[in-house]
């Protein structure tokens, strides 16, 4: 049997020597390394989207491996995608190491320098294991195998530029398709998500940051039902405690979160911390509000260098939406991306402050009349965003969107 082993290793000698060492193994099939766990985890979820039996058997990932930490990384691939086994490359052969590597679910420990017995044994038991998980996926076991639900991230450019009412109107979208939604505020200082619903609730993100292993009953204490049937996981009510958020904690979180929702909305506020930035780096969608003033679109620049170099997320890998739109305005949406080097959303949201204020001063932006030309605009933006259903999409003035103009699919003319 061939295994296919996938390296994930930053440093490039470092890379060199683990590929020699590895096209010298029988019946293995080494891949090209990956410099950095970003592209590790899009290559796996790319390949997990066509077919369990398209990823490698073994990843091997190197102790130096960035931006995210190795044995973080090896958390969140052993939670995402089970049935690869995840071999550690470190210098330290310890008992501490090995303990913590075997906690975040590694299939075995590699020291370096490397040596050829002990890498082919390391890389047969991790693919032996590997091979039973998909025999045993292959019979109907009940394991989550995919890449998970699509987690969707909104950054304001600055604060106020609207980015938690797109995070709601986008959540909102979803769950109205049929799809099941996380809302997540990690806006952890300033979040209201909790003030435009009207909810209160005395558990919040902060619940979640000191446990190590979140199990589905634990996410479900934590989590608010709200009356539209998405699942609410609300900023703390004390600023303060929104520094217990780490950034490991918040990686945890939301691949608790993505193993669990088809659909995951995180409203990241204007104010990038370790928590934010993770999930920003987790996300399948990063969106970024801007409003077409240069103040706001400088801020939008300010955060995209940012993120590039934290080497968060690139730029052309950003979707930038322009929200308080009007047709008169000086800037438009393909000078701001010209400017932040971006890619800009399909939709313009227009400016409707009359229309908003009554749902925002009541908390009740779940009301918002579905003639609104805001609401109309974010549904819009959720189906190209790929967050509605397509089949509720289509549908032609029947079951429950009839005569929505604020839902996802066109209304028949009468």
């Amino acid at each position: 049997m061939t295994t296919r082993i996938l390296p994930a290793v930053g440093d490039p000698d470092a890379a060199r020597s683990v590929t020699t060492l590895l096209s010298q193994l029988p019946d293995a099939e080494p891949a090209a390394p990956v410099g950095d766990s970003t592209q590790l985890v899009d290559m796996l979820a790319r390949l997990a989207g066509e077919s369990v039996d398209e990823l490698p058997e073994v990843v091997l990932v190197h102790e130096r491996i960035g931006p995210v930490p190795a044995l973080e990384l090896i958390r969140e691939v052993s939670l995402r995608f089970p049935a690869v086994g995840v071999v550690l490359i470190s210098m330290d052969a310890g008992p501490g190491l090995f303990a913590a590597a075997m906690d975040s679910g590694a299939r075995g420990l590699v020291t370096l320098p490397l040596g050829y017995e002990e890498l082919a044994n390391r890389v047969q038991a991790a693919a032996q294991w590997s091979v039973g998980v998909r025999r045993h996926l292959g019979t109907g076991g009940d394991v989550f195998t995919g890449p998970g639900g699509t987690v969707v991230t909104v950054t304001g450019a600055k604060g106020g530029v609207g980015s938690t009412v797109v995070a709601v109107q986008l959540a909102l979208a979803s769950q109205a398709s049929g799809r099941s939604v996380a809302l997540v505020d990690l806006d952890l200082q300033t979040g209201d998500i909790a003030s435009y619903l009207d909810v209160q609730f005395r558990r919040s993100v902060v619940d979640l940051a000191a446990i190590s292993d979140i199990s589905p009953r634990v996410l479900s204490d934590a989590v608010f039902s709200h009356s539209t049937g998405m699942a609410l996981l609300l900023a703390p009510g004390e600023g303060e405690r929104g520094e217990e958020v780490s950034d490991r904690s918040a990686r945890q979180i939301v691949s608790a979160l993505r193993s669990r929702y088809e659909v995951v909305v995180i409203d990241c506020g204007s104010q990038m911390q370790g928590a934010n930035a993770a999930a920003v780096e987790m996300a399948d969608t990063a969106l970024l509000v801007t409003t077409p003033d240069v103040v706001s679109v400088r801020g939008a620049k300010r955060i995209v260098r940012l993120w590039d170099r934290l080497q968060i997320r690139k730029a052309e890998e950003t979707v930038t939406l322009v929200n308080r739109f009007t047709r008169n305005t000086e800037i438009q949406p393909p000078l701001i991306s010209k400017i932040t080097g971006t890619r800009m959303a399909a939709t313009a949201v227009p400016a409707g402050f009359k229309e908003l204020q009554g749902a925002v001063d009541a908390g009740r932006m779940h009301e918002l009349d579905a003639k609104s030309a805001v609401k109309q605009a974010l549904w819009s933006l959720a189906g190209e965003l790929g967050l509605v259903k397509a089949a509720e999409s289509k549908e032609k003035g029947s079951g429950k969107y009839r005569n929505d103009r604020g839902s996802i699919g066109r209304t028949r003319r009468r």
